[in-house]
């Protein structure tokens, strides 16, 4: 089990500590619902340092990025990041990832931790234009500082307006005292805030500070509740090497004026429609849908299943994401999920669950 630069600060705080994608990682530290709050109406603090980073370099980056990446990374300039996915060569997706344009020819890609190994090999086996590659992922930490009162919170520790950092731009510069780390307007919850990469000797500084300026640390649970609300895909539940981008709705990431892998088969799926959508539902009873559950009609056919589910805390029901046959897709449909003896109603409805 790997560890972040900040394992034994979380230790210290009380948090639990749980396995996740082969590092110990904190689950929460207060509860799931007092942690989601705070990041709704103030400002949390995330330790995501297991995630991924690769550095692509040289003239033949972009090039190697288009090839592999579904969305134009043609359109990014400097300081612009942009969210993007891996399809393979089958109609599925190898991982879902940001890229950033760092330098004229530099870019950073962050993949999910799970994954850091399988996106290098498939990448590396990608690149016949000589593109230069570099691994950074155990020399780098990411804090994610997420809230409405993230701005506010944070501007003492830069020099840098945070306000104008718009949302998917990034700047390099000073932050809690360190200089040359990525301050990025991005994030997975849907309340705004940056996300800081630095190096791992520097973290423990800057997480310190963050905190003494009101964020509030937040384990992985409240990043799930939070991203589910806004209907972010997960990877490993909502999108994976099964699920195409069509279907899963990333059709606004899959751009076909150039040619990337597998762009000819994903071009006539979407022309001809896919056979299964992703949908958002929520529960008109009492219930709390979970992953793998069965989604079935009104006779009790079973017609797709759960892949993301929680009882949202924003909303006080039960809300999820499941994959179901077209016909049963459109906003304001009836279907049930299957949770244990019970088929329970629900409907589908339109993106982000929670408006804010």
């Amino acid at each position: 089990m790997k560890n972040t630069a900040l394992t034994a600060t979380h230790e210290a705080l009380g948090a639990k500590m749980v396995p996740f994608a082969g590092y110990n990682m904190p689950v929460q530290y207060d509860g799931v619902n007092i942690e989601h709050e705070a990041v709704r109406t103030g400002v949390g603090v995330f330790d995501v340092s297991h995630m991924g980073e690769f550095l692509i370099e040289g003239p033949q980056a972009l090039d190697l990025i288009q090839k592999v990446c579904s969305n134009d990374a043609s359109k990014l300039t400097i300081g612009k990041a942009q969210y993007s996915c891996l399809p393979n060569d089958d109609g599925g997706i190898v991982d879902d990832l940001i890229v950033y344009r760092v330098k004229e020819d530099t870019y950073l890609l962050v993949v999910n931790a799970s994954n850091i190994e399988k996106d290098w090999n498939w990448i590396a086996s990608k690149n016949d234009v000589g593109a230069e590659m570099r691994d950074l992922s155990d020399d780098y930490s990411l804090l994610a500082i997420q809230g409405p009162k993230a701005v506010e919170a944070m501007q003492q520790l830069s020099s840098h307006d945070l306000a104008a950092i718009k949302f998917y731009n990034f700047v390099v510069g000073d932050f809690a005292g360190i200089d040359h780390v990525i301050i990025s307007a991005t994030g997975y919850t849907g309340s705004g805030g940056f996300e800081i990469y630095c190096k791992n000797d520097e973290v423990k500084q800057i997480w310190d500070k963050v905190v003494e300026a009101g964020a509030k640390p937040i384990g992985l649970a409240a990043r799930d509740t939070l991203r589910l609300e806004m209907g972010y895909c997960l990877y490993g539940n909502d999108i994976d090497d099964t699920t195409s981008p069509i279907e899963a709705g990333l059709g606004w990431i899959t751009k076909f004026s150039k040619k990337f892998t597998n762009s000819e088969a994903l071009e006539d799926e979407k022309r001809r429609g896919p056979d299964r959508k992703l949908v958002a539902f929520e529960l008109d009873e009492r219930g709390i849908p979970r992953q793998g559950y069965d989604i079935v009609d009104s006779s009790g056919k079973t017609i797709g299943n759960v892949t993301s589910g929680t009882m949202s805390p924003s909303l006080g029901k039960g809300i999820g994401l499941g994959y179901v046959p077209p016909i049963f897709a459109d906003t304001g449909s009836k279907i049930k999920i299957q949770i244990r003896k019970n088929a329970v109603p629900a409907t589908i409805v339109k993106l982000p669950f929670y408006k804010g």
